[in-house]
């Protein structure tokens, strides 16, 4: 199904430019905010497909094969644990270096204020980047059980 092999294609760019951006830890400028734009298109891909899929079966064109249908609504799951996880991640690093709510934060010199900043964004990169280069795998395998389609 060519929907998918799109899907893949958006979530595999949005991936390796995640990827790319949490390797370097370059998390400011155009770089990552074509990451994120990037990011919340292959979002927007997952839930149209998923739209998609469920209008064909409402239609009564139904795929042959059950599992396609696990494989084509598991990138909205995905997603919406990967956004709690990014939600975590500032609280996840406040925690390793034993600060105990924002208002620490704000205590610290300017400079380990933006170097925790940074950290944060990286570490929301990582868990996005991930989520998308996951939805690729299902996609890819959504395209391969779509028989009937």
């Amino acid at each position: 199904m060519l929907a998918a092999l799109v899907l893949a294609a958006v979530n595999l760019l949005a991936g390796a430019l995640g990827a790319a951006l949490w390797q370097t830890g370059s998390v400011r400028g155009s770089g990552a905010s074509r990451f994120w734009i990037s990011l919340r298109v292959a979002q927007g891909c997952a839930l149209a497909f998923a739209i998609g899929i469920g209008a064909l079966a409402a239609a009564g064109r139904d795929c042959s094969e059950r599992l396609f249908y696990l494989y084509a609504l598991l990138p909205l799951a995905v997603a919406f644990v990967a956004e709690q996880l990014r939600v975590a991640s500032a609280q996840t690093i406040l925690d390793q270096r034993g600060l105990e709510s924002s208002a620490a934060v704000g205590e610290l010199p300017e400079s380990e204020q933006h170097e925790l900043v940074a950290a944060i964004v990286r570490r929301e990169i990582g868990v996005m980047a991930l989520s998308a280069l996951v939805v690729v795998f299902l996609a890819l395998r959504a395209a391969g059980t779509a028989h009937g389609f």
